[in-house]
């Protein structure tokens, strides 16, 4: 396929044309020799690098060691990009059978590859500290690498043997991974059937955002009904998967089930813990209250889940087609700063974005880096809503974020999750703001607000509640495996608590924790969302209040991918994440949101 051909795009009603993304600037296709080449060449370097240092690593100098690094480095980056290709390919058509072996033939043959590299790590954290001192004391080349192996040493204590390691890393192609997919083909083969047509996942949930009532009730009971026709096999992959997790959480000496996670965040469990505690003890205060408020507006005294995101009263709800989505979003990002707004135009100038929604399409959004060597990838499923332009605003706000954190190179540019969302939050205020300081009429200001506190409550409140769910679902599971019935049950508690008395749920919405991919395939990973989101809060706040140089000190946070702490990056603002304050700060700017809407109201 020609670049002209990938640019072509479907006629979609109401939104003009839609770009899909072109792969070829990783591989020009699935069956070409470029693809195959590069996995020859690297299975030839993975078994000489593994000839020339495996037994050695504590032996090497800090010159040896640090071209030995260098090479490790070069290896892995084209390791990823081959399985960069070949998730991209997968995610834009899951239904396909030839995609699908594609994606596992790659998966398979990549974890073949790098099973030759798994001893390096393994022996760097088996080096003394003082030894690694002084072989980083005796080289430029290796001292660059410092961030990158105060990281991996973080792993120390809980790393297994070398040959246990790499047993587990080879079977995970048929462990972990497997599940993953089954769990994916599973969920994009699926219809639901609303409105005389069969809609997939992410097309039903965008139905309880319809104006109509009729039709987001037909859709929430369609979404419960046709999960629930499949919950035990969801059941049966989020047993084993929780029981998988258990088994090498207690061979790694993890304390909970989270602490793996916190550790891949580079963030202490008390931290989490704070967070966690003010964003509970903060439910009566912003969403309980909030939906209370919402209720009343629609004229009743309760409101059905399909109607927690319904659009409000007097909202005329209009489709943003993708051109004024695309410079609402660029505009926004220009205002805070043109370098950002430049490096954001770039994904649409290219054919970096795959918007449309369509069968077999992977749902809901993402970012991919990629390797530093090429470019980010946006995923998204566009619908003309205004959360749909959030969602833009978001991920593209990833997509910088990942291409300024590239110039560290491949091996210290992957930035820990809770502020890897800071980019994507920072970019969804950013839009916000501009849209609301440019509405006048009271009664639109009121609607963008309620919005933009769903949005909150969603990305705060809810995160915290899937965080809470998971912690009860992983903890019970470690005493026997947990029927699709007691998932549901736990599903419905967390709800409950979380969103406030004011919310009516039926049967069917105990099946709703199913289809969450993050359950699946990042354990704990949600509350990044919520630490992002009031990381965000606070540092808004200071860049209101700030004097000229914000937007550098920010583009500067967001450069330092992974070779910073959020302690030091966090730092030049002012801001501690650690201390209790730091929440109530962030949580603070969502409440006052809330009251502005109960005076207004």
């Amino acid at each position: 396929m020609n670049r002209s051909a990938a640019m072509e795009t479907a006629d979609t009603p109401d939104l003009g044309p839609l770009p899909n993304w072109d792969l070829r600037d990783l591989y020009p296709s699935m069956d070409g020799p470029e693809l195959k080449a590069d996995l020859e060449r690297m299975e030839e370097a993975a078994k000489a690098f593994h000839r020339s240092h495996a037994g050695k690593v504590a032996t090497l100098d800090g010159p040896a060691l640090g071209r030995a690094l260098a090479e490790y480095e070069r290896i892995d980056e084209v390791l990823s990009r081959a399985m960069s290709y070949a998730g991209l390919v997968y995610s834009g058509n899951m239904s396909d059978s030839g995609i699908a072996k594609f994606y596992q033939s790659v998966q398979e043959r990549v974890n073949a590859i790098s099973t030759h590299l798994v001893f390096f790590t393994l022996e760097i954290n088996r080096i003394d500290d003082a030894q690694l001192e002084r072989c980083l004391a005796a080289s430029k080349e290796l001292a660059r690498y410092t961030p990158w192996l105060r990281d991996v040493r973080l792993y120390r204590e809980h790393q297994l043997s070398d040959e246990m390691e790499r047993m587990l890393h080879e079977k995970n192609v048929v462990g972990r991974a497997a599940w993953n997919r089954l769990f994916d083909e599973t969920l994009a083969a699926l219809r639901f059937p609303v409105g005389g047509k069969d809609l997939t996942c992410a097309e039903a949930l965008n139905k309880l955002s319809d104006r109509n009532p009729a039709v987001r009730k037909e859709a929430g009971q369609t979404v419960g009904r046709v999960l629930g026709d499949n919950i035990r096999l969801f059941a049966l992959v989020t047993n084993t998967l929780a029981k998988d997790k258990e088994i090498d959480d207690t061979w790694r000496n993890y304390k909970r089930p989270v602490s793996a996670r916190n550790l891949s965040n580079r963030v202490e469990d008390e931290v989490v813990d704070a967070l966690h505690a003010a964003v509970r003890e903060a439910y009566p205060a912003l969403s309980h209250r909030y939906y209370a408020m919402k209720a009343r507006w629609f004229g009743q005294e309760h409101l059905d889940y399909w109607d927690r995101n319904a659009p409000l009263p007097d909202d005329a709800d209009r489709t943003i087609p993708w051109t004024e989505a695309r410079d609402l979003v660029l505009g926004a990002y220009r205002r805070f700063s043109p370098e950002l707004g430049d490096l954001g135009a770039r994904f649409f100038d290219n054919p970096w974005i795959d918007a449309p929604v369509r069968p077999g399409k992977a749902p809901g959004a993402f970012a991919h880096p990629t390797v530093p060597a090429v470019h980010p990838y946006l995923l998204v499923n566009y619908q003309g809503k205004t959360r749909d332009v959030m969602t833009l605003a978001h991920e593209l706000g990833h997509g910088v974020h990942q291409i300024l954190a590239g110039s560290q190179g491949h091996l210290l540019s992957d930035t820990p999750l809770t502020l890897a969302e800071t980019a994507s939050v920072f970019g969804e205020m950013l839009t916000f703001r501009a849209l609301l300081d440019s509405e006048t009429d009271p009664k639109r200001r009121r609607i963008m607000l309620a919005t933009k506190v769903e949005d909150m409550l969603n990305t705060v409140i809810r995160q915290i509640a899937f965080y809470d769910f998971e912690t009860r679902v992983h903890g019970e599971r470690r005493q026997g495996e947990l029927t699709p019935e007691r998932i549901g049950e736990i599903w419905l508690a967390v709800q409950k608590e979380s969103l406030g008395p004011v919310l009516r749920f039926d049967d069917g919405y105990a099946n709703y924790w199913a289809y969450i991919p993050h359950f699946i395939h990042s354990p704990f990973y949600v509350y990044a969302y919520a630490f992002g989101d009031c990381l965000v809060n606070s540092l808004y706040a200071v860049y209101q209040d700030a004097e000229k140089g914000f937007a550098q000190k920010y583009l500067a946070m967001l450069s330092a991918g992974g070779t910073l702490r959020h302690r030091e990056l966090l730092a030049p603002f002012g801001l501690d994440a650690s201390d209790p304050a730091f929440w109530q700060k962030g949580l603070g700017v969502i409440r006052g949101f809330v009251d502005e809407l109960e005076q207004t109201a």
